[in-house]
């Protein structure tokens, strides 16, 4: 071989080995990419931590659109109160105009963020506007899944409740006069916590004690809930793999529409004519809608439960998204809150 020759064929490998370092690096990339896929389909943390990402902007989002709307009126407020031995997962943040010892009607509200997110904070700000109203509001935290497993999060909050109960003077509750409500998620646990406080075999099948009597649970309000688990099975898309992977990660298994959890956190099913007095409500651009509220609130009022609804119609304009009702530069947001506040004020009776 002459030096020429030599010469080429270096020359010749230069060349090549940019094809060789970009098929080392596609291997790579799709090793990874399998990994990936394999570690999804055998636990929910992964995407579960992906879904808490996106959430969790957007709930710091929704609290700097609702914050403007705060009114100024002074309120005694604490974040922060320990409920439970659990580390900020059960703490409670609590708003009123009343001084200690007072007592106003309370609504007591339980976060969303599909199970596996959010916390207090998110719907502080919207509890400030209902306290300036006279109300005594308190939210509540929970351990979220994949950390804590269903029914977890339902203790916890039967716990909150007891709490609260037993420190009303503290918290200006009138403990005659309580509210469960939620938004999304929340919605579900509330519609849960209703539920249990009233009807006895649905408890019993919990082997939970309820904290609170029937007569103590005035109203349920629910924004954008989901309360038949096995409808939620039948969805598809990327809007049904978010709520079905966070679904698994609070229930523990992947298998939740044929277990006793994807059975009980369906509340339309254990309902019954004591479920309290309803504001139910749901954007007309949110399947959860359609799917969920329409039917919840269908049920209640074939079971003469009273239900005050606020639905929009299907070609509303705009469509109103999961959760609107945060979305305070909306009118249609604005709308709600006059109607939840009114809803308040006739379920409720202020001193």
């Amino acid at each position: 071989m002459t030096t020429t020759d030599i010469a080429a064929e270096e020359s010749d490998i230069k060349k090549r080995r940019p094809w060789r370092r970009t098929k080392i690096t596609l291997g790579v990339i799709v090793g990874v990419v399998v990994v990936v896929a394999i570690v999804a389909a055998i636990t929910p943390w992964p995407s579960a931590m992906l879904i808490r990402a996106v959430f969790e902007q957007g709930g710091a989002a929704t609290v700097k659109e609702m914050t403007p709307y705060v009114p100024d009126e002074e309120l005694r407020e604490e974040q922060g109160v320990q409920y439970a031995d659990g580390g900020d997962a059960t703490t409670l943040d609590f708003f009123t105009q009343a001084a200690e010892g007072e007592h106003q009607p309370t609504v007591v509200w339980v976060h969303g963020g599909a199970w596996i997110s959010g916390e207090s904070g998110n719907v502080d700000p919207y509890l400030r506007i209902l306290a300036a109203q006279g109300y005594t509001t308190i939210a509540v935290n929970y351990t979220l899944g994949p950390e804590g497993t269903y029914p977890t999060a339902v203790n916890q909050l039967n716990g909150a409740l007891s709490y609260i109960d037993e420190h009303a003077d503290e918290l200006s509750v009138d403990t005659s006069q309580i509210v469960i409500a939620g938004d999304s998620a929340g919605a579900q646990i509330a519609s849960q916590l209703a539920t249990l406080i009233t009807n006895p075999r649905y408890a019993a099948l919990l082997d939970i004690e309820p904290s609170l009597s029937t007569d103590q649970v005035v109203g349920v309000l629910l924004n954008c809930g989901v309360y038949d688990l096995r409808a939620m099975a039948e969805l598809q898309g990327i809007f049904a793999w978010g709520l079905k992977v966070s679904l698994w990660a609070y229930t523990g298994t992947k298998d939740w529409s044929e277990m006793s959890s994807g059975a009980t956190m369906s509340t339309i099913e254990f309902v019954n004519a004591d479920f309290p007095p309803t504001y139910i409500s749901g954007g007309n651009g949110d399947p959860l809608t359609w799917l969920q509220s329409i039917p919840m609130a269908q049920r209640l009022d074939e079971l003469d439960v009273p239900v005050t609804e606020l639905f929009w119609p299907a070609p509303h304009e705009p469509q109103l998204p999961h959760e609107y009702q945060f979305h305070l530069d909306l009118p249609d947001a604005q709308e709600a809150l006059t109607q939840t506040i009114a809803w308040l004020d006739d379920t409720t009776t202020k001193n």
